[in-house]
């Protein structure tokens, strides 16, 4: 990892159907070796069986699990005086974001359902509804984040702020 600069932000561009950035990266999140079409094909599916059997309109409920899923505090590790410390800090937008989209994607892949298209669909239904196994990945992190919060003191030594 340089120290000399951060990486630059790539720009992604919105997918196709909702021109939705956030659908994009979900979508490439899927993606398997490079197979964006069946990603795409994956999600679409998924989208149609929920407006189709739960009658939401899709593009709302992906949103609104995103933000169900999404944690507001995470523990990171900070080595002080030798021993390492497992110190809360929040979560900002884009990381959020993304630990969303993979415990979405993970809670869906761990699913009992047979095709991923119902997989998913479930999953996103349920994230939206506060349910599932991703709502409770973030829980999880919630209380890591809260029993570790005597070493909150911590934080300013690592980041500086």
């Amino acid at each position: 990892m340089s120290r000399r600069h951060a990486a630059e932000k790539r720009t992604i561009l919105p997918d196709m159907k909702y021109d939705s950035i956030l659908v994009a990266k979900f979508t490439n999140s899927i993606m398997k070796e490079g197979k964006k079409g069946l990603a795409e094909k994956i999600i679409y599916s998924a989208f149609d069986k929920i407006e189709k059997k739960y009658r939401a309109n899709a593009f709302e409920t992906f949103n609104s699990a995103i933000n169900n899923v999404k944690p507001y505090l995470e523990v990171t590790s900070v080595r002080v005086g030798g021993a390492n410390y497992q110190v809360p800090a929040p979560v900002d937008e884009r990381r959020g974001n993304a630990l969303s989209i993979r415990w979405i994607i993970g809670a869906a892949a761990k699913r009992s359902e047979k095709a991923m298209v119902d997989k998913l669909a479930e999953e996103i239904f349920e994230a939206a509804n506060n349910r599932g196994g991703a709502i409770k990945k973030r829980e999880e992190a919630h209380k890591m984040a809260e029993a570790n919060k005597a070493f909150a003191h911590y934080r300013t030594i690592k980041t500086g702020r």
